[in-house]
């Protein structure tokens, strides 16, 4: 058998356990813990898609649609068709740059695979366990495929590996079996972007989007299967393996059903890239009352892909979400990284900006061997008096087996940034799931609007 043969096969054979997987999932059999875990994921992901509905791009975008359906835009006060709300869900959700993610994926799988889960649970009539399963099946499937997908430097992880959880997750609230859910995944793979990292370092706002096509693609591949259109194949091979990147089968099915990713993944406190989270965590260290104008020269040393965020010119906020000299700038002078230290009035600051032009950005050997699970930095701030202070983190806070996130700092998170009643509402909508018996009851809330 020749190289090619084996690897189809083995990609062929992953599918087939991963399809049973995704068809066999129960939310009464799975660890307490998970459970738990896949309620807070959902907690934070709304909630921050609910605070990112609240900006102008995201509005502005929704009512350039017109369709009529019953799925919610959250925080947004209205319902659309499938389709359509999977796009506009997914920008809230990675718009503010706040939502979970996997440093072992290297992405964000619950932003990719919610928004395709919301639309379906709306399109069906699942119980809320029944959707919850959908949702922890969806995020299991992205996580591993982001785990076994190595992009090739440019491209940006939304809106290719992905897919497959969003298939995965339509597949479970479609209720095809283990082997047309095997067929979609490989659909799934064969939907992918080659998304460019560049976009998002200029902040142009179409990053904005690929987690969107990204669920749409994956709802298109569940139906192709469903309709016997699709069928289970290597696709992923080509497309994630040699197009965009490589890609290692045996992560695909790796400890299946005994280790749960949605388990090993982190919380941000930052609104911006979680590549820049490291050095924010240690300007917070070091942060003292000195004088910002004695500031000297500020460097930061971290991991390769981390160092290539150094640009020093922001012309929107999602630019600046990807500048660590812009991020450890306002951190030196505010102490904090929300929603707001990216708007135009900080971008324009003559302060902020000379600070950032004194950060310089470089990667060293010491951090880069230290991944995937170590992702850390070290800030040396050099003074006019020629002292220096340096602090250096390991990973920031957030990461599951560093300085995890619970309900309590979750629920801070989301006070602050839609205010404690409407977080408040939303815990209880989240935590009313497992005993519904519609989800679409308590999921339909989802539509109001937050001040």
């Amino acid at each position: 058998m020749g190289e090619k043969q084996r690897m189809g096969r083995e990609v062929t054979n992953a599918l087939r356990s991963l399809g049973s997987f995704v068809s066999q999932l129960r939310w009464e059999e799975t660890p307490p813990s998970i459970q738990d875990r896949t309620l807070l994921v959902l907690y934070d992901t709304l909630g921050v898609a609910a605070a990112g509905a609240r900006t102008s791009e995201v509005a502005r975008f929704a009512d350039r649609w017109v369709t009529q359906g019953p799925v919610p835009l959250v925080g947004l006060g209205r319902t659309m068709a499938t389709e359509p709300s999977v796009w506009i869900n997914a920008m809230a959700i990675c718009c503010l740059e706040l939502d979970e993610g996997s440093k072992f994926a290297r992405g964000h799988p619950a932003g990719h695979v919610l928004p395709a889960a919301l639309a379906l649970g709306f399109e069906t009539a699942p119980s809320g366990k029944q959707w919850l399963t959908a949702f922890l099946a969806g995020y299991e499937i992205a996580a591993r495929y982001g785990r076994a997908t190595r992009l090739h430097p440019g491209v940006h992880p939304h809106g290719n590996w992905g897919s497959a959880g969003a298939a995965a997750a339509a597949a479970r609230l479609l209720g095809l079996d283990a082997e047309q859910t095997a067929a979609g995944l490989d659909a799934a793979s064969g939907l992918v972007l080659a998304a460019p990292f560049e976009s998002a370092f200029t902040g142009n706002l179409i990053r904005n989007t690929w987690m969107g096509a990204a669920g749409v693609a994956g709802v298109v591949a569940a139906r192709m299967a469903a309709a016997g259109l699709a069928r289970t194949d290597d696709t992923a091979v080509y497309s994630l393996g040699r197009i965009l990147g490589s890609f290692d089968v045996e992560e695909l099915i790796a400890d299946l059903g005994v280790r749960f990713e949605i388990s090993n993944g982190y919380f941000k406190r930052h609104a911006a890239c979680a590549y820049t989270h490291s050095a924010a965590d240690a300007v917070e260290l070091l942060r003292e009352p000195w004088e910002l104008a004695q500031i000297v020269s500020v460097d930061v040393e971290t991991y390769s892909i981390a160092s290539s965020l150094n640009r020093t010119e922001w012309p929107s906020r999602l630019a600046a979400m990807f500048s660590i000299p812009y991020v450890v700038a306002v951190m030196l002078r505010d102490g904090s990284f929300g929603p707001a230290a990216t708007d135009a009035e900080h971008r324009a600051d003559p302060q902020v900006q000379a600070l950032a032009a004194r950060v310089s950005v470089r990667a060293t050997e010491e951090f880069e061997r230290r991944l995937p699970e170590r992702r850390g930095a070290r800030v040396t701030v050099h003074l006019a008096d020629g002292t220096a202070r340096t602090a250096e983190v390991e990973n920031p806070i957030g990461a599951e087996a560093h300085r995890p996130l619970g309900w309590r700092e979750i629920r801070s998170k989301l006070a602050a940034l839609i205010g404690a009643s409407a977080s408040e509402d939303l815990e209880a909508i989240v935590r009313a799931l497992p005993e519904a018996p519609q989800a679409r009851e308590p999921l339909s809330v989802l539509v109001e609007e937050v001040d």
